[in-house]
C-alpha cells in the first residue's frame, strides 16, 4: 500500500501553478501542497479567494508579461523545478466592433502566455518533469459566441503535442488536463441561469456541472509518477459531456 501511495505523491517536487488565485488552478495548487510537493501559486490578484493553505507560496504575477523571472527567483529559493501548470485563462465576450481586439487578448492570456511560461519552465526543469496545460472540451468541439476562448483552448492542446515532442528529449512530459463546464467565477453566470444550467447539465452522462475539486484528481495523476509513461495527451474530465450524443 506505501508503494501505490508514493505513485501518486509529489514529495520532495516543487511545483508552479499559474491562475492560481481562484478556480481550478487555486484547487491545483492546495492539493499539490497535500500531496507533498513545495508549490508555489501565481496569479493577477493581490490574494488567493477564498485563502490558500499556509504552506502554498502565493506570488503576485501576471503571465501575460511573462514569468521568466519569477521561474527563476523559485528556483533559486527552491533549488529546482519539477511541475509547471498553466490553469491561468480568461474568457473575454465582447460586441461586434470590439470582436477582434477581444480574440486577440484571449489568445494572449490563454496560448501564448502558457507557450512563454513553458518555455521558462523547460530551461530550468528537472528530469522526470511534467507540464499541465489546463485546456477544455472547447478544444475539442465547437461552441458559440466565443471563439476566441475556443481557438486558443484548441492551439493549447495543439501545443501541448508539439512540446511533447520537444521536450520528451529533455524528460519533460507535457499534458492537456481539459475540463468541461465547472462551476468557478468565470461561469458563475450560466451557472446561476436555471435555462443555462440545467441545459449544460443535461449534456453530461453524470447530470451535473463539475466542481473544482472534481480536477484534482487527474492533475496529481498527470504531475506525479503515476503517468511517468504519458505525454502529448488530453485528460478529459467533463463529466461525460464528449462522450454523449442523444
Amino acid at each position: 500500500m506505501a508503494e501505490l501511495t508514493g505513485l501518486f505523491s509529489l514529495s520532495g517536487k516543487t511545483a508552479i501553478v499559474t491562475g492560481a488565485s481562484r478556480g481550478i488552478g487555486r484547487a491545483i495548487a492546495a492539493a499539490f501542497a497535500e500531496a507533498g510537493a513545495i508549490t508555489y501559486a501565481l496569479a493577477r490578484s493581490e490574494h488567493a479567494s477564498p485563502p490558500l493553505p499556509a504552506e502554498v507560496r502565493y506570488r503576485q504575477a501576471d503571465v501575460t508579461g511573462g514569468i521568466g523571472a519569477v521561474v527563476t527567483q523559485i528556483v533559486e529559493e527552491a533549488g529546482g523545478l519539477d511541475i509547471l501548470v498553466n490553469a491561468a485563462g480568461v474568457s473575454l465576450g465582447a460586441p461586434p466592433e470590439a470582436a477582434l481586439e477581444a480574440f486577440e487578448k484571449t489568445l494572449a492570456a490563454n496560448l501564448t502566455a502558457a507557450y512563454a511560461a513553458c518555455n521558462a519552465a523547460i530551461a530550468v526543469m528537472r528530469p522526470g518533469g511534467s507540464i499541465i496545460n489546463v485546456s477544455s472540451i472547447n478544444a475539442h468541439q465547437g461552441f458559440p459566441n466565443n471563439p476566441g476562448y475556443v481557438a486558443s483552448k484548441g492551439g493549447l492542446r495543439a501545443m501541448t503535442k508539439a512540446l511533447a515532442v520537444d521536450f520528451g528529449p529533455r524528460g519533460v512530459r507535457v499534458n492537456c488536463l481539459a475540463p468541461g463546464y465547472v462551476h468557478t467565477a468565470m461561469t458563475e453566470a450560466s451557472f446561476a441561469d436555471p435555462e443555462r444550467h440545467a441545459a449544460r447539465a443535461a449534456a453530461t452522462c453524470l447530470g451535473r456541472w463539475g466542481e473544482v475539486d472534481d480536477m484534482v484528481g487527474g492533475a496529481i495523476f498527470l504531475a506525479s509518477g503515476a503517468s511517468g509513461y504519458m505525454t502529448g495527451q488530453d485528460l478529459i474530465i467533463d463529466g461525460g459531456w464528449t462522450a454523449k450524443g442523444l
